[in-house]
């Protein structure tokens, strides 16, 4: 006759199964939330992207290169008659295109003696890929891009420094690993780790449940990413002999100071290596231009007009087409390119120049 089995060992063996259901469930609820917010297309907004004949003397040529799939990435060489000082490669944000948004900052290098390489990251603009994929697809296309310019004619031999913002900032660092020939580099609002980028970025939609995802989203970037999802900034730094600018506002909010300024300022400090440079009122978009350059301002309250002379409801589901090509028609007739493409702190950008002139010296 058999045993009847006893009700408190099958307790125990539920519970764990409800317990692994429970954390698996959970597991898949972050990758999904992941991939939601990380691995979709990033394309500029044609009616404010920067344009090339807003910036006098600024000639660009335009490469492709594969990154790690095969996929083929746009680069583009930005120059001013002849530079002969090095390269810098630009490396930049997540969320507003590809490198249209730097090519200010592109232009003012050129300006001053510089061949300037940018590009745009899987996924966004001219780049092939359906998504971005994640955070560490930033250092592993930076990493291709710095290899695809030492192997130009035109360029190799000649001295290479990195420029990076936000999600650019942590893969300047970052590659540093791979390429410690880079002579230094320049990190605007940046991070130490990729996981960083989800957790302080999530905190305004999440609050404290952002802590309970991070280490399914650590485990997902490792699966997907390998070597490169466990790459440090700081590794690089260690990896390398590059001098390092850190640039950070306190009030960041989308990535906050203490993922990358605060953390390496403990250990960096001291270090003639490094150079801190610490903002209190200049937010995250807005760290690289002139605070006293109002015209972005001007422009929206214009905008802000607009809307009140509309003749519609333009917040309408019905109405969301109609207002889309009626703001791309409106923006694109009233922006004024020549001054939004002029509103870089040029006094800052004179610090990075001097730092980058020391480098190579």
């Amino acid at each position: 006759m058999k045993k009847k089995t006893s009700i408190k060992k099958i307790i125990p063996v539920i519970l764990l199964c409800a317990a692994v259901a429970a954390v698996v469930g959970w597991g898949m609820f972050c990758v999904k939330m992941y991939d939601e917010n990380f691995n979709v297309r990033g394309d500029s907004y044609e009616p404010l992207m920067l344009r090339l004949e807003d910036f006098s003397g600024l000639s660009c040529t335009e490469y492709t290169f594969p990154s790690d799939d095969g996929q083929m990435l746009a680069g583009y060489l930005y120059g001013v008659g002849e530079n002969q000082k090095g390269v810098v490669v630009i490396a930049h944000g997540f969320g507003g295109g590809g490198h249209n948004s730097y090519m200010d900052a592109a232009n003012y290098f050129a300006r001053h003696g510089w061949f300037v390489f940018a590009y745009d990251a899987t996924g966004t603009d001219k780049s092939e890929g359906e998504g971005v994929g994640g955070v560490p697809q930033g250092l592993i296309d930076l990493d291709n891009a710095i290899s695809f310019v030492e192997a130009e004619d035109d360029l190799s031999g000649l001295p290479i420094v990195l420029f990076g913002h936000s999600w650019g900032a942590y893969s300047v660092c970052s590659v540093l690993t791979y390429h410690p020939e880079v002579k230094a580099v320049i990190e605007c609002s940046g991070f130490n780790r990729s996981s960083d980028m989800f957790e302080s970025g999530g905190k305004s939609q999440a609050g404290g449940i952002i802590y309970a995802m991070t280490p399914f989203v650590k485990l997902y970037e490792s699966v997907k990413y390998g070597k490169y999802a466990n790459n440090t900034a700081m590794e690089g730094f260690e990896a390398s002999d590059a001098r390092v600018m850190v640039v950070h506002s306190a009030d960041d909010d989308v990535i906050e100071i203490g993922y990358g300024y605060d953390k390496f300022y403990k250990k960096y400090g001291d270090d003639p290596r490094f150079t801190f440079v610490r903002f209190d009122d200049r937010g995250h978009n807005n760290i690289l231009n002139n605070p006293e350059d109002t015209y972005a301002d001007e422009f929206d309250a214009e905008f802000d007009r607009w809307l009140e002379t509309l003749d519609y409801d333009y917040k309408a589901e019905e109405n969301r087409d109609r207002f889309i090509a009626d703001k791309a028609e409106y923006i694109t007739k009233n922006l004024d390119h020549a001054r939004w493409s002029s509103r870089l702190d040029e006094d800052l950008f004179d610090s990075f120049l001097a730092f980058y002139d020391e480098a190579i010296k």
